[in-house]
């Protein structure tokens, strides 16, 4: 049986899933998730729910830079691999998909899938991989939410906010609908 309580987050709505003993998805709420299952009152008290909740508050108080909450991984053997890897990014530093390609033995198109389909983002941070140009590129929540918490990190860090490269694909994609 699974498990979920919803973190309001200052980024918004968290909803965390639990099978009871680990942590196991990590969603960023939309619109379409108002038709997702309803919280049970004191679902919250379900392991490890209380811990996760816990660090994560620490983690948005810049005062947690790592996690350390039980994680279960639903995936393959490589895409756990892969989101094995995200979690020794440090705090405040980024990487690219094709770094993290040779850190566990494959090609950036490989990485950038299994990242994609991270099931603990923030936890598994896969905010911290990075187009080989310093592009912001793929993440489940927004470019928009990637770039914020890539700044979030940084000034905790005490670097100030980053600059990125510029998002290419919306100039490409509004000169291309013009024609």
């Amino acid at each position: 049986m699974n498990y979920q309580v919803i973190y309001h987050s200052p980024i918004g709505k968290l909803r965390l899933v639990s099978d009871g003993e680990y942590l196991i998805e990590l969603h960023f709420r939309t619109s379409a998730d108002k038709a997702a299952a309803a919280v049970e009152v004191g679902q919250e008290k379900v392991k490890p729910f209380p811990e996760v909740i816990r660090q994560l508050d620490e983690y948005f108080d810049g005062r947690r830079t790592e996690f350390d909450v039980p994680i279960r991984f639903i995936g393959t053997p490589f895409q756990v691999r892969a989101w094995e890897a995200l979690k020794t990014i440090p705090f405040g530093e980024t990487i690219s998909y094709k770094e993290e390609a040779r850190r566990v033995g494959s090609v950036p198109r490989a990485v950038g899938l299994a990242n994609g389909q991270n099931p603990v983002p923030i936890i598994v941070p896969c905010h911290r991989v990075i187009g080989a140009d310093g592009s912001l590129v793929g993440f489940g929540g927004g470019l928009d939410l990637k770039q914020a918490l890539l700044n979030f990190e940084a000034t905790v860090r005490d670097f100030g906010p980053q600059p990125f490269a510029p998002l290419k694909s919306r100039s490409k994609a509004k000169s291309a609908s013009a024609q």
